[in-house]
């Protein structure tokens, strides 16, 4: 991996391991179609002017289906399922299924022709990472019942997250990232207004704390206006399969977060874990 790469990479990997702090404090304040609603209108919000002004907008509209269907399949489907989803599933396992991502990134690269991703050191690393990140959730995550429905759920917004970029980088990567993504997030915010009308005034009306403001003004510029600009940067870079391994480091991120602003407990797993996702997303990203 190029040094642009790697800061991509690893811009991208923290952007998106942020949410889960940010969603945990505005999730006590707001609905979940509040939270979904306020979150990409404020992407779109910083997002369209500047595609605007770099006259990028346009050509996002004049693609504008494919926009709606890396939206529908990245934001509005995986949003909704991985939301409904947590309320049955312990967090550290729905963690570790979304890191499943590049497990069905591959081979729809490979299909798209992309035979690289087949390298055996990709390959290594892919499984180095998944089992580091399994010592990082922990065995305790996977205690109780398992509903296999909303496992399923979220199986379902893996696939959506492999299978947007793949369509992305095939069909719009002509597309400017802030145009497409501006676009693609008022789109979601228009499908999301409707039940945001029912659920954001009774929201309001109790009184959220300037932390709860704060967390989806975050969610919104960090990590879905930047994030998303920042993992398109990193798609041209080295490609949709191996961009969508920043599942890897995502979930380390939120895992550390946890630990050191939510004062959740350290342990072993999680010391011997995070090097070994460290080691696997570097060999599983690299074009060999």
């Amino acid at each position: 991996m190029s040094r642009k790469g790697l800061i991509l990479f690893l811009m991208a990997g923290l952007a998106w391991g942020v949410p889960y702090l940010f969603i945990k404090f505005a999730g006590h304040e707001f609905s979940n179609a509040s939270i979904i609603f306020v979150r990409v209108l404020v992407g779109a919000l910083v997002l369209l002017p500047l595609a605007a002004m770099r006259k990028s907008l346009m050509i996002a509209v004049r693609e504008w289906r494919w926009v709606l269907v890396f939206a529908l399949l990245e934001m509005v489907g995986p949003w909704w399922l991985i939301t409904e989803a947590e309320r049955h599933v312990a967090s550290g396992l729905a963690g570790l299924l979304i890191a499943t991502v590049p497990f069905f990134s591959l081979p729809i690269a490979y299909f798209l022709g992309d035979k690289s991703v087949t390298h055996p050191k990709t390959l290594f690393g892919i499984g180095i990472g998944f089992a580091g990140l399994i010592l990082l959730v922990g065995i305790d995550s996977f205690a109780g019942h398992i509903e296999p429905l909303y496992v399923g759920f979220i199986v379902l917004s893996a696939i959506g997250y492999a299978v947007a970029p793949a369509i992305a980088a095939q069909k719009i990567r002509h597309v400017p990232s802030e145009g497409m993504i501006g676009l693609s997030m008022a789109m979601v915010a228009v499908i999301y207004a409707i039940p945001a009308a029912f659920t954001l005034p009774g929201d309001i009306a109790k009184g959220p704390t300037f932390g709860g403001w704060a967390s989806l003004v975050g969610l919104g510029v960090i990590c879905s206006a930047i994030a998303f600009v920042v993992f398109f940067a990193l798609v041209k870079e080295i490609g949709s399969a191996r961009a969508t391994l920043i599942t890897y480091p995502n979930t380390a991120v939120a895992i550390l977060l946890g630990v050191l602003v939510a004062s959740e407990q350290f342990t072993l797993g999680m010391a011997i874990g995070l090097p070994m996702v460290a080691v696997g997303s570097y060999f599983a990203s690299r074009k060999h």
